[in-house]
């Protein structure tokens, strides 16, 4: 007669950054930073808990690898009744602008087709905005502008 006993293995799945080891005068426990596995064990002497206990997020963060042979300007910054974009050495780049307010509602967008194009702020109340300078949805450059 054969007897089938279930048996359970397990074993630790991730890809950690580091670790290490520590004791002290309660015991002694390895670590791992990382991890992407959670789990829970209790006992009749106590809980072991291992894993990651926050949030696991990724986010990309870089510098855009966008080159261009013009320089951009904006003045009078401040300014109170009109602004001026000047692109030096502008070539046929199909350039755009928009401008937020700062809560993030877009307010104007305009093709730049020119190399000095006036945007006018007078109907705008005092307060900060946010000047974005893109190309085929890829943002170039970002001014600060203060409306006074």
């Amino acid at each position: 007669m054969m007897a089938v006993f279930p048996t359970a293995l397990q074993a630790q799945q991730s890809t950690v950054a580091s670790g290490g080891d520590a004791s002290g005068s309660g015991g002694f426990v390895s670590f791992s930073i990382g991890q992407v596995v959670y789990y829970t064990d209790s006992g009749t002497t106590g809980t072991v808990a291992q894993g990651i206990q926050h949030a696991y997020e990724i986010f990309t963060v870089g510098v855009q690898d966008v080159k261009f042979n013009f320089l951009l300007s904006v003045f009078p910054n401040p300014t109170t009744e009109r602004l001026i974009l000047q692109a030096e050495n502008y070539d046929t780049e199909k350039l755009r602008y928009q401008l937020f307010d700062m809560q993030g509602k877009l307010l104007k967008s305009e093709l730049i087709s020119t190399n000095r194009t006036e945007i006018n702020m007078s109907g705008l109340t005092s307060g900060n905005y946010l000047l974005i300078i893109s190309t085929e949805n890829k943002s170039i450059k970002q001014f600060k502008i203060i409306k006074n």
